[in-house]
């Protein structure tokens, strides 16, 4: 029995180190910031730096893991799949995603759970979440 858990570690750590070789999510370039919102004002920008720009914009923040198969891969598929559905740093002012915004933020679905356990500044009090809605909504009102 003690022979096939030591086979089944080496092989688990095998796997690991072979899906290090798979590429996707290891390139962490940020494409230039091209023009943001006109913000309603400055707290508004800074709870939504603090909540949603890793995933939600052009300057998402790299920490050591990001690089280290499988979570590379979901940190990737998440950025890749927030600047798609709303990206802050590449403003078009008309998104769908701008319209949804400050609705996911009240119904509790964003910033995702996943998210707030690694970084538990992006956890919101319930006046913080109450501000930004308030200030997204005015922001992405005013285009």
């Amino acid at each position: 029995m003690q022979r096939w858990i030591v086979r089944g570690v080496i092989g688990l750590v095998a796997l690991l180190l072979l899906v290090q070789l798979i590429p996707y999510g290891h390139d962490h370039s940020n494409p230039a910031v091209v023009v943001e919102p006109a913000w309603d004002s400055p707290q508004t920008r800074e709870l939504a730096v603090r909540a949603c720009f890793d995933c939600h914009s052009n300057e998402t923040k790299t920490y050591w893991f990001s690089g280290i198969a499988p979570f590379s891969w979901l940190i990737q598929h998440d950025i890749d799949e927030g600047r798609r559905r709303l990206n802050f740093s590449n403003w078009t002012g008309n998104s769908r995603g701008s319209r949804e915004a400050a609705e996911t933020i009240q119904r509790g679905e964003m910033p995702p759970i996943q998210y707030t356990l690694v970084h538990p500044e992006a956890r919101l009090s319930d006046a913080e979440k109450t501000a930004l809605e308030q200030g997204l909504q005015a922001t992405l009102q005013g285009g």
